[in-house]
């Protein structure tokens, strides 16, 4: 990647930190945030150049880690950033830091405000924000009569969207993820993100970065968790942030566990979390449930596994072994029992039991 160097207009001599920055941008920024702006105040005032690489080394932060620092200060109106005409950053320049009464942003303290006769007053404007805030997913969401699927958009509509300033800019940075130009069916999907899942560019930023952290390019499956995000009223990137909480690598193995692939819907993502937080199972645990699961049915897993795993909880199991002591005592109590009318039940049964009767509840989850 190319180098650039840093300036801005009026630049003096002496590199100075605005007050206004660390009162009133320092408390919204993160770790990777911070360094970055500040080494950029350092390498401006020495006129020298740099480059996203070289940051990256500077703080040994990820090139994506970067390129986020420097969206997120031109967002908030810090910097510009200059890109020549292949898309490459060429220059960011500094702008000045606006003054906080200049600023266009949520106001933290509540504003008093003299009603029209038209208006909200604040204790309706407060209950209509906070019940917004507690609806259901997809209660009062603008995409719940069926609009998650893609339209067929012209080149025109393509095109437009294209030339948009802001769209250019995600367009790079999502390029810079994928690690590849973006084919014109991409960057339909993107629109697609905006006009209909009704994204900011910050979400489908994060988006982005959020699947390929987890190894995923492919735009359908990008597509899918987006939707998922939208069926979820997911608008802001911590939200998402914290909806990928039940998303985790665990989810995944369990996922895996019990033959099952893609994007873990809402229900099984619950299951997992119950058994790891509410049971305080631990993995091992969790997946020999699992492995019991698959070699005893096809058939609904999550809930298999959820009521071997609701069983091992009522009895306190903590550790493997104490799985191991309830099959033994299991296996001795079958032995003084009656043989059933049907005949043996034969040793995998046995294993597969634990003072439970797995095929009746088979039947009975069939039944539901």
């Amino acid at each position: 990647m190319s180098r650039f160097k840093i300036y801005r207009e009026n630049c003096s001599d002496v590199t100075v930190v605005s007050n206004v920055f660390i009162d009133e941008y320092m408390k919204d920024a993160n770790d990777a945030q911070l360094k970055i702006y500040l080494y950029l105040l350092r390498v401006m005032g020495a006129g020298l150049t740099t480059s996203v690489s070289d940051l990256a080394d500077q703080f040994n932060h990820t090139e994506k880690d970067v390129l986020r620092a420097l969206k997120y200060w031109e967002k908030n109106r810090l910097l510009a950033l200059e890109y020549d005409e292949t898309k490459n950053l060429s220059g960011i320049r500094l702008l000045d830091i606006p003054s906080p009464v200049k600023s266009e942003s949520v106001p933290l303290a509540p504003i008093v405000v003299q009603l029209s006769p038209k208006q909200e007053s604040p204790s309706e404007k407060i209950s209509s924000d906070k019940a917004l805030s507690e609806k259901t997913p997809l209660e009062k969401s603008p995409l719940e009569k069926g609009e998650f699927s893609k339209p067929a958009y012209t080149l025109d509509q393509l095109k437009e969207f294209q030339n948009k300033e802001e769209t250019a800019q995600l367009l790079f940075v999502a390029e810079q993820y994928i690690g590849k130009p973006l084919s014109p069916s991409e960057i339909k999907t993107i629109l697609f993100f905006a006009d209909r899942l009704h994204f900011s560019e910050d979400l489908i930023d994060y988006l982005i970065q959020y699947c390929v952290d987890k190894g995923k390019k492919d735009f359908r499956y990008i597509e899918k968790v987006a939707i998922s995000w939208a069926q979820e009223g997911i608008t802001t990137p911590g939200q998402a942030a914290k909806f990928a909480v039940k998303y985790d690598k665990s989810v995944y193995d369990i996922m895996k566990a019990l033959g099952k692939s893609g994007v873990p819907t809402k229900a099984e993502a619950d299951y997992a979390i119950k058994w790891n937080k509410v049971y305080g199972f631990t993995k091992d645990i969790i997946l020999e449930a699992c492995s019991r699961t698959v070699m005893a049915t096809d058939h609904h897993r999550f809930e298999y596994a959820d009521s071997i795993l609701s069983s091992w909880h009522q009895k306190q199991v903590h550790h493997k072994s104490d799985i191991k002591a309830l099959d033994e005592a299991y296996a001795k109590s079958r032995v003084t029992a009656p043989k059933p009318r049907s005949g043996n039940i034969g040793q995998f049964n046995q294993f597969m039991h634990s003072e439970y009767d797995f095929e009746e509840l088979e039947k009975e989850i069939l039944s539901n």
